[in-house]
């Protein structure tokens, strides 16, 4: 079976080797008789899966003793609402740095809830940079941003340091670089993208964040909640945490972080090369110094242009390059599970169109 290059944005590609080790436990996990999908999410051999799952998160992304890592439902979105439910004190402000349609998000849903501001925005240049300067507040419950941004192809390159508390919505670009997580106290990231399939959501929080946290909300809504029980509180996505865990044993047998992110780089470089090297017949969406690592975004010089090269990419065995359909043009989502040889494929193609219909 010849294997689609899948530059999807989400749900997007997942190493062949976890499919594969997926694949061969998917009737019977360890002996068990039965499917992970089958276990008791009280039993002893889907504890084992879990607990491992949180260890190598931990030892990958190297999350100090002081935070808690939390394995839970419903996505970024969910985390939009729970953030402020349990952080946004009455009287004070959530702050928000927007860079994009999900910041845009986040920020509504937690103006349902309480008092926001807006620190700094890009959209009045169609979110094509990253707005890193602003005045650092000293009063307030948080401060919001998100690392990256996969309509626009923008991402963080340094975080900024805060007086207040740092949220960073990390959904798309998690575990694809090495960070420093004390620099922030609560990290979210649905796991679609770089960690497997859909259905958990990490959360990666400062333990003194939850002593503090709101009352009064209900206990399916509180961090402190899942905490506590270890992520076990209510039936978890037991088979999304398994996933999950045999992505982060992939990224362990493949160096870590750090050869990840170097791998990542040279895939985002040959991408930007095509683009930088076109003479105008392609047009990047970000401006250099903000561009993403993980969702390579361009137009053609013309919208039949545009047409004609998706069309031909799927003949040519390419999935997912459509853009976004808010901002349209093409978007090449490059995650940690699309190898070399796939960006190496686009690249050509990209080239051979050029020469084509100049």
């Amino acid at each position: 079976m010849k294997r689609t290059y899948n530059f999807n944005a989400g749900p997007a590609a997942i190493p062949l080797a976890v499919l594969e080790k997926a694949q061969s436990e998917l009737v019977d996990f360890n002996g068990t008789g039965m499917s992970v999908m089958e276990l008791s999410h009280r039993s002893k051999p889907y504890e084992e899966v879990h607990n491992r799952a949180a260890s190598l998160l931990r030892e990958l992304m190297e999350i100090p003793e002081d935070y808690e890592v939390l394995f839970l439902q419903g996505g970024a979105s969910l985390q939009f609402a729970m953030i402020p439910m349990n952080f946004l004190k009455d009287g004070a402000s959530a702050h928000f740095i927007m860079s994009g349609v999900w910041s845009e998000k986040a920020q509504s849903e937690a103006g349902k809830l309480g008092s926001t501001t807006i620190l700094a925005t890009s959209k009045e240049d169609r979110y094509t940079y990253i707005p890193e300067s602003f005045e650092d507040p000293e009063e307030g419950s948080y401060v919001h941003l998100t690392s990256n941004n996969t309509i626009y192809g923008t991402q963080w390159e340094k975080f900024p340091s805060t007086k207040l508390p740092l949220i960073a919505d990390m959904s798309s670009d998690i575990m694809s670089r090495e960070i420093d997580v004390s620099r922030f106290s609560l990290i979210y990231a649905g796991a679609q993208k770089n960690l497997g399939p859909s259905g958990v959501t990490v959360v990666i929080v400062k333990k003194e964040m939850l002593e503090n946290a709101n009352e009064g909300i209900p206990a399916i809504l509180k961090y402190s909640t899942h905490s506590k029980q270890n992520s076990l509180y209510n039936t978890p996505p037991t088979f999304a945490i398994y996933m999950l865990s045999l992505v982060l044993e992939w990224m362990q047998d493949n160096g870590g972080l750090k050869a990840i992110e170097e791998l990542n780089k040279k895939k985002a470089s040959l991408l930007y090369s095509c683009i930088d090297q076109s003479g105008g017949f392609y047009k990047g969406h970000a401006e250099k110094d903000s561009r993403s690592a993980m969702n390579v975004t361009f137009t053609l010089k013309d919208e039949n242009l545009t047409k004609a090269f998706l069309k031909e990419s799927i003949e040519k065995g390419f999935s997912g390059l459509a853009g976004h359909r808010s901002i349209g043009g093409c978007r090449a989502s490059i995650y940690n599970a699309v190898p070399l040889e796939a960006c190496e494929a686009l690249a050509e193609f990209m080239a051979e169109f050029q020469k084509k219909h100049e």
